[in-house]
């Protein structure tokens, strides 16, 4: 078999970390809280969840309005960031079901990636929670594109470093952004139920589970196929 054919026939899995590798919900949350407190506001958790999947500079100015200085949101960016990867290592929340998903998937021949907005430290540290680092063929972080979800660059960054075209891609995200993303990047995407409601995942998700242990390379295999036919 030539090699373009080897390509057209390759399936892969896109990953997206926060909600779908590791539940890093309460890190998340417990990060900007302190970040508020530190700029003497309150952050309701109600308001965080329905954003949550967004970018730092994004969620800065719509939660508090111009409380951080746009000159220092990078600055403080970074500061929520290192205080989320200490609140995670602490004792690292794996989903249930993560690894042995990716190994069943790279096991029948899936490429596999991460595509994350976030920075490439708190990716690094998922995977190294995980003990897959090694598994994946490729990574794209928040360092890497411009535009965040709901926009499907880094998706599509992730399947051009792959090498496997975008309709052959399956992704895995648990927020409404990142399930638009998928669909506007040509992929499949599979919704994991968590911080949105099933019924806003089943609008625009090719398949919504409550759980990656309901998910196989069987079945990701024929959702992709059958978007293709």
């Amino acid at each position: 078999m030539d090699a373009s054919r080897h390509r057209s026939d390759t399936r892969a899995a896109i990953f997206d970390v926060d909600g779908v590798l590791v539940d890093s919900y309460r890190a998340h949350f417990e990060a900007w809280q302190r970040l508020g407190r530190e700029f003497g506001r309150d952050l309701a958790e109600e308001r965080f969840a329905a954003s949550f999947g967004r970018r730092n500079a994004e969620l800065m100015d719509e939660l508090w309005e111009g409380a951080v200085p746009s000159d220092q949101v990078d600055t403080w960016g970074d500061w929520k960031e290192a205080r989320y990867r200490e609140i995670l290592l602490a004792d690292f929340p794996a989903m249930a079901g993560a690894a042995e998903l990716i190994d069943a998937l790279k096991a029948a021949g899936f490429r596999l990636a991460v595509g994350s907005s976030g920075p490439p430290e708190n990716v690094a540290c998922a995977l190294e929670g995980l003990g897959r680092a090694g598994a994946f063929d490729a990574t794209v972080d928040g360092s890497e594109v411009v535009r965040g979800k709901p926009d499907p660059e880094v998706f599509l960054t992730a399947a051009a470093k792959l090498g496997v075209e975008p309709a052959r891609c399956a992704v895995f995200e648990d927020a409404l952004a990142g399930v638009e993303a998928a669909r506007r990047a040509g992929m499949t995407p599979i919704a994991l139920v968590g911080t949105a409601p099933r019924e806003r995942l089943a609008e625009h998700a090719a398949l919504v589970v409550d759980s990656l242990r309901e998910v196989t390379p069987q079945r990701v295999a024929e959702l992709i196929d059958a978007a293709n036919a």
